[in-house]
């Protein structure tokens, strides 16, 4: 049997091996969830065995994530601003790049007063209503707002669902295909809709392409297919003076926000990610 230093060195070797990019540090994920070992005690107790069950259980997932099976999927968590969210095959895997969207969202829905309905359109795991929602509520002690997260799949509202109930926040999730199923209007709308180009689909990572859902990913010909949908329909579900924020693969800044400027948007404006990249476009919708 080997001990815990031994079989994670043995676990990266073998995702190096499998050419996985953060090879040591997936390893290391992968025991820490396995065995519940913490980082500290790792180094200070790493002469410790593994129980066979364990080391069964360890390699198994090593040789799944040699497979270009996601991280997250194994493990069944990611981190996003802060909070775990379960996920899975049914949901696209949340990314740093969408907490610029949350960032955003809480920069404006803060300086607002009264009652905030809030749609997360494309909701999938629930992460950036869930974390809206949560930090709105930790932040600034606001009870006053209310959110619904929308998704055509009925398995990523499950998820977004126990995402809910681990994270203590009530939301309202409905199965819809974007607007058709959505009543009212809202202070808010946000989403991270599929915007990928159908022909760039085969050239992304093995772990996108492969294991994200593909109805999550595709955004047509031009990848604004969703866009146009969104903001066109988007403003008879808008209060007046509401926001709608969209997130966008970093070179639609300029055809989004013309989309949105066509459509009677204004106060449009584009906020960059931590690489500089155009990651947000947002407007106002006065009616």
């Amino acid at each position: 049997m080997r001990t815990i230093r031994e079989a994670c060195i043995r676990g990266t070797e073998i995702l190096r091996q499998n050419g996985i990019p953060e090879a040591e540090l997936d390893a290391w994920y992968l025991l820490e969830h396995v065995t519940g070992i913490s980082r500290a005690l790792y180094f200070s107790d790493g002469c410790r065995e593994l129980e066979a069950e364990q080391e069964v259980r360890y390699f198994d997932l090593i040789e799944k994530r040699g497979q270009r099976i996601p991280l997250q999927h194994l493990t069944g968590v990611q981190e996003f601003m802060g909070f775990p969210f379960l996920v899975n095959e049914h949901v696209l895997i949340p990314r740093q790049d969408t907490e610029i969207l949350v960032e955003e969202a809480l920069s404006v829905l803060k300086k607002e007063k009264g009652t905030v309905t809030l749609l997360d359109m494309c909701t999938g795991s629930g992460c950036i209503l869930l974390s809206i929602l949560k930090l709105m509520q930790r932040e600034c002690g606001y009870d006053f707002i209310y959110g619904t997260g929308a998704d055509l799949s009925e398995q990523a509202l499950e998820a977004a669902g126990k995402n809910a109930e681990i994270l203590g926040t009530e939301a309202v999730f409905c199965q819809s295909d974007l607007f058709e199923r959505i009543d009212g209007r809202f202070s808010m709308i946000v989403s991270n809709p599929p915007y990928i180009r159908t022909a760039e689909i085969e050239t992304l990572q093995e772990e996108v392409r492969a294991h994200d859902p593909l109805m999550a990913l595709d955004g047509g010909a031009d990848g604004l297919d969703f866009y146009r949908r969104i903001i066109r329909d988007g403003r008879a579900h808008l209060l007046p003076g509401g926001y709608l924020l969209l997130e966008i693969g970093c070179d639609q800044a300029r055809e989004v926000a013309g989309l949105m400027r066509k459509a009677g948007f204004q106060r449009i404006s584009v906020k960059k990610d931590l690489a500089g990249l155009d990651r947000v476009v947002s407007g106002v919708y006065d009616g």
